[in-house]
C-alpha cells in the first residue's frame, strides 16, 4: 500500500501539484519514485574522458549506465532528447545527452517517458554509447527509469532567482548557476592551498574549542548559550587565539586552525555572524615575519584558483596580488588625509574636534587610541584598494600584542587591508604574563565605561601564560573575505549556507 502524500494537493500551486501527481502515480503503479539505488556503470565525465572526439553517427558498441539531473528535455514523436548532469570539477558539471527512442524502448516506455519525466528530475538510462548525427555524444537508451523525482521545478531561464532567493536557496542556486558551483570550487582550493602553504612551512594543524566559559582573543561581542548537563553560561568563540597560545606554551611552536568563529554583531556586504578564520602562531618570528606569511598565503591561494597573482573578478576585471606590498602606518595615513600631524600623543580634545569636523561619532568609552582607529576607518581605509599593511597601532587597543620596540604607546599589530577591507591582522605577540594581566585589567576598565567587544580577564590563560610562551608571531585572516579579494564577490556568495534572517 502507497504512502498517502503529506501535502494537501488542492492548496497547492498547478505545477507542484501536478509533479506530485506524478510521484503518486508512479507509487500506485509500483515504481518506486526514490530507489535506493540505480544500476550505474559510469559517471558522465569518465565517459565523455574515454570518448572525446567521436565523429557523428558513431556507434561504439558499449553499453553503459549513467545518471544526473535532467536540464533539458525535447519530447517530439517517436525519439525524446533529455540532457542530463551531474556534479563534479569544472564550473558547470558534466552533461551529457540521452535519447529514448520509440525502436529502443518500446510504446510504452516512451510514453512513460514523455508523461513522467520533468525538468529537475534524477534519471537513471542504460544503453548504447553513440554520437548523434550532430556529432553529441549520447546513450541511446534501451531502458530509464527515475532516480529521483523533482517535485518542484526549477527556475526557468528568463526568470533567474534573485540574489536574495540565491542565499534562501543555495541548493537551487547550485544547481542552475555554474558560478555558485565555481565558488563552492574555489573555497576548497582555498582551504587546501592555505593549509598546504603552511604545511610546507612546518605548521602543525590543531583543533581549540568553540564552545568557551570565557570569550576571549578578540574585541567583539559573544553569542551565549547555555549547557544543560553542567547548568552554566557558554559563549561561541570569538577567535581561537588563547587555546593556540597554549598550544605554543606547551611547545608546539608554528600551530595553525580553519575553523569558525562566531561574533553577534553587524551583518553586511563583509560581515557574517558566522565565518572562517585561518589563525596561526610562529615561535621566534614578529609581525614583520607574519606579514611575510600572509602575503605567500594569499598569493599561493591566487595562484591556486586562477593559475596566477592576476585575478579574474566575477565582473570581468582583473585584479593584481602580486609582487610585494606596500606598507603604511596608522597615524602617518591618517595625518596625510587630514593635512596635519596626529599622533599617539595628540590629545583627545584634539581628536574629538576632528571627529565632529568629519562627522565621525565619539561614544563614551573611546580613548584617544579608540577615535584614531575610527578616524583612519573613515577617512583612511575606503582608498586602500591595492594590497596594504597598515601597521604600529595605539597599545591601547591591542591589548594582546607587544609594545611597539622603538616608539612608546604604539604596538607591533598591522592590519592588512585589500580593496578597501580588512583581510586579516598580525602581531607580535605579547607573552609576559605580567604585562597581559595588567592589560586584562584595563579591559575591564572599558567594560565598565560601555564597551561591549571588550575582552575579559582569563585566569585559566593567564595559567598558561606564567608557563612561558616564546617570543612569537601571530596571524589572522577571514577565509571569507579571502574568498572575496579572489572573486569580486560579497560576503554571502563564498559562504555555501550563510546565515540569513528566518521568513522573508
Amino acid at each position: 500500500m502507497s504512502a498517502p502524500t503529506p501535502t494537501d494537493d488542492d492548496d497547492l500551486p498547478e505545477q507542484l501539484r501536478v509533479r506530485r501527481e506524478k510521484r503518486q502515480r508512479l507509487l500506485d503503479s509500483g515504481v518506486e519514485p526514490y530507489p535506493v539505488v540505480v544500476p550505474r556503470t559510469t559517471s558522465l565525465a569518465q565517459l565523455r574522458e574515454r570518448f572525446p572526439d567521436l565523429p557523428a553517427d558513431t556507434d561504439t558498441g558499449e553499453v553503459a549506465g549513467v545518471t544526473g539531473r535532467v536540464i533539458f528535455l525535447r519530447n517530439s514523436g517517436k525519439l525524446c532528447f533529455a540532457t542530463i548532469r551531474e556534479g563534479g570539477a569544472g564550473d558547470s558539471g558534466t552533461e551529457l545527452q540521452i535519447m529514448v527512442s520509440l525502436a529502443g524502448v518500446g510504446e510504452e516506455s516512451l510514453a512513460a517517458f514523455k508523461r513522467d519525466v520533468d525538468l529537475g528530475d534524477h534519471l537513471f538510462a542504460h544503453g548504447r554509447v553513440i554520437t548523434s548525427r550532430r556529432g553529441e555524444l549520447s546513450v541511446m537508451a534501451d531502458s530509464w527509469s527515475i532516480a529521483g523525482k523533482a517535485l518542484r521545478p526549477l527556475p526557468v531561464a528568463h526568470k533567474p532567482l534573485s540574489e536574495e532567493a540565491r542565499v534562501r536557496q543555495r541548493y537551487v542556486d547550485l544547481i542552475v548557476r555554474p558560478q555558485a558551483r565555481r565558488t563552492v570550487e574555489i573555497r576548497a582550493a582555498v582551504n587546501r592551498s592555505l593549509r598546504s602553504t603552511l604545511h610546507d612551512r612546518g605548521f602543525l594543524e590543531v583543533e581549540t574549542p568553540m564552545l568557551q566559559v570565557l570569550h576571549g582573543g578578540a574585541a567583539a561581542r559573544p553569542f551565549s548559550t547555555h549547557m544543560n548537563a553542567f547548568d552554566m553560561e557558554l559563549y561561541l568563540r570569538i577567535a581561537p587565539e588563547l587555546y593556540l597560545k597554549r598550544a605554543a606554551v606547551g611547545g608546539i611552536e608554528r600551530v595553525f586552525e580553519i575553523n569558525r568563529n562566531f561574533r553577534n554583531e553587524g551583518v553586511d556586504s563583509s560581515h557574517s555572524p558566522e565565518f572562517a578564520m585561518l589563525e596561526a602562531y610562529e615561535a621566534w618570528s614578529d609581525y614583520n615575519g607574519m606579514a611575510e606569511l600572509t602575503r605567500s598565503l594569499i598569493q599561493d591561494a591566487a595562484v591556486a584558483v586562477h593559475g596566477s597573482t592576476t585575478v579574474t573578478h566575477a565582473d570581468g576585471r582583473e585584479f593584481d596580488l602580486g609582487g610585494n606590498w606596500p606598507s603604511v602606518t596608522l597615524y602617518g595615513s591618517l595625518s596625510d588625509v587630514v593635512g596635519r600631524e596626529i599622533t599617539v600623543d595628540t590629545p583627545m580634545a584634539e581628536l574629538v574636534a576632528l571627529a565632529q569636523q568629519h562627522g565621525v561619532g565619539v561614544a563614551p568609552h573611546y580613548g584617544p587610541g579608540k577615535l584614531a582607529e575610527e578616524l583612519f576607518d573613515e577617512l583612511v581605509r575606503p582608498d586602500l584598494i591595492s594590497p596594504t599593511f597598515v601597521r604600529d597601532y595605539p597599545a591601547e587597543t591591542s591589548p594582546l600584542t607587544r609594545d611597539h620596540r622603538d616608539r612608546p604607546g604604539l604596538a607591533e599589530k598591522w592590519d592588512l587591508y585589500i580593496r578597501g577591507t580588512e583581510m586579516g591582522t598580525g602581531y607580535s605577540e605579547l607573552v609576559d604574563p605580567v604585562i597581559q594581566r595588567a592589560r586584562f585589567v584595563d579591559q575591564a576598565r572599558f567594560a565598565g565605561l560601555g564597551d561591549d567587544e571588550a575582552m575579559v580577564l582569563d585566569e585559566e590563560f593567564l595559567r598558561a601564560m606564567e608557563y612561558a610562551m616564546p617570543p612569537s608571531g601571530g596571524m589572522g585572516m577571514g577565509v571569507d573575505r579571502l574568498i572575496m579579494a579572489l572573486t569580486g564577490l560579497g560576503i554571502r556568495e563564498t559562504i555555501l549556507f550563510p546565515f540569513v534572517r528566518p521568513g522573508e
